[in-house]
């Protein structure tokens, strides 16, 4: 056990209750009381957050526990230390003696290290006729040693939160995946329900994740995230249920292939010659009338669309007509084009296209022929509008977009 005296500061440095505290706590190490050094040290590390000690501060004490000449901490080997500032200086890469100083201090106060001060505040050992340390002034690592099992407790249960918080994340990263196609579904399909609210509840819930999170930030988070997934299931299902299912295997087959189509490339032709495709000449019937979306999800996912409104603004059907129109003009469609597009898609999701073809101007080369394009799969039963909102609006909250080829 250490001695039983009370050591105060050389100088000027005060003497602090915290001081005495480590000098009490280590008079209470049990004599068979051991810890491997550096396995102590990467405890202290995990357990940082809460112990309230910086990493300039744990680079200090590394360098400290350098100096012990054993791996093993314990009274029997002798728990001081005592370089001078050169040598702790050159082990803790370099570091200001005035920096030194402040982080010793600081570990010192956190319980982690107790000063033992000569006469004159130099650091030294004397030895016995035998060669062995009889009395050394330093650095005591005993408090350090006193509270090993309590940090290695702090660093499992900092360890169990980041498995947690890593849980939770991968858990919400999936929610948030369900959600998102969920949607879509919902909008390819023209599943009842009021879509523009669900979806601006999603992105809402997306925007209040922080960036540096916590399990108990992101658990709440995660809770309502479920609960708007389990909804839109219950609206799926109920759409799923109500549907006449005597189709025949190739008909679900053929719709499956049609409908699920790669929305982030709605907007992204593969070549040149899909740009001029000519439209289908083909007997096959049309599928039903293509499903009108919400304007304000149309308005959200392309907002530079408001700049050709009367006005300067689109705030009705009409207005984002006329703004199609005007539109139209500047990305050089014919009117035949988007006549075409009109009498195939409907007057509202011929603009909400334009609208789209307008917000990636920059990614497509040629919008006339591109819209052809699309007009002619739109007749075909391949083109859906929702997916290329939903793609639009995923681009707008952070996601990267390719340049077309």
């Amino acid at each position: 056990m250490q001695g039983g005296n009370v050591t105060t500061p050389f100088g000027r440095r005060a003497m602090t209750l915290g001081m005495l505290a480590s000098q009490y706590m280590s008079r209470e190490i049990e004599p068979e009381t051991s810890a491997d050094k550096w396995k102590l040290f990467r405890a202290l590390c995990e357990a940082k957050p809460k112990l309230g000690i910086s990493e300039r501060a744990l680079s200090v004490m590394n360098a400290l526990l350098s100096f012990y000449p054993e791996t093993t901490l314990s009274e029997e080997n002798g728990l001081i230390v005592f370089p001078s500032n050169t040598q702790l200086s050159l082990r803790a890469h370099g570091m200001a003696e005035a920096t030194l100083r402040r982080h010793i201090a600081a570990l010192v106060d956190a319980g982690l290290l107790a000063r033992r001060d000569s006469a004159n505040g130099k650091r030294f050992a004397r030895k016995d006729g035998d060669g062995a340390i009889d009395e050394a002034f330093g650095f005591s690592l005993a408090p350090l040693l006193s509270r090993a099992r309590e940090i290695e407790q702090v660093a499992a249960e900092v360890e169990a939160e980041r498995l947690q918080l890593r849980r939770l994340r991968e858990r919400l990263t999936i929610c948030r995946r369900d959600v998102g196609k969920l949607i879509e579904v919902a909008l390819d399909e023209g599943v009842k329900g009021n879509w523009e609210a669900i979806h601006d509840h999603y992105r809402s819930l997306v925007a209040s994740i922080p960036r540096v999170a916590t399990a108990g930030t992101i658990a709440p988070i995660l809770d309502e995230m479920e609960m708007l997934r389990e909804e839109i299931a219950n609206l799926l299902e109920l759409r799923v249920k109500s549907q006449n299912m005597s189709a025949s295997p190739d008909q679900t087959e053929r719709h499956k292939q049609n409908s699920n189509t790669n929305s982030l490339n709605e907007l992204e032709p593969s070549s040149g010659e899909e740009l001029g495709a000519k439209p289908s000449l083909s007997s096959e019937p049309q599928r039903e009338p293509m499903k009108a979306f919400p304007l304000g999800m149309v308005l959200q996912a392309c907002p530079t669309i408001a700049d050709y409104g009367p006005g300067g603004a689109v705030g009705s059907w009409r207005d984002l007509m006329q703004a199609a129109v005007v539109a139209r003009s500047t990305l050089g469609v014919s009117p035949s084009a988007y006549q075409d597009a009109c009498e195939t898609m409907g007057p509202e999701n011929a603009a909400a296209v334009i609208a789209c073809i307008l917000e990636r101007a920059g990614h497509i080369n040629s919008a006339g022929g591109y819209l052809r394009d699309l007009t002619s799969r739109a007749r075909r039963g391949e083109f859906s509008l929702g997916p290329v909102l939903m793609a639009l609006l995923r681009a707008r909250g952070g996601g990267s977009d390719r340049k077309a080829s």
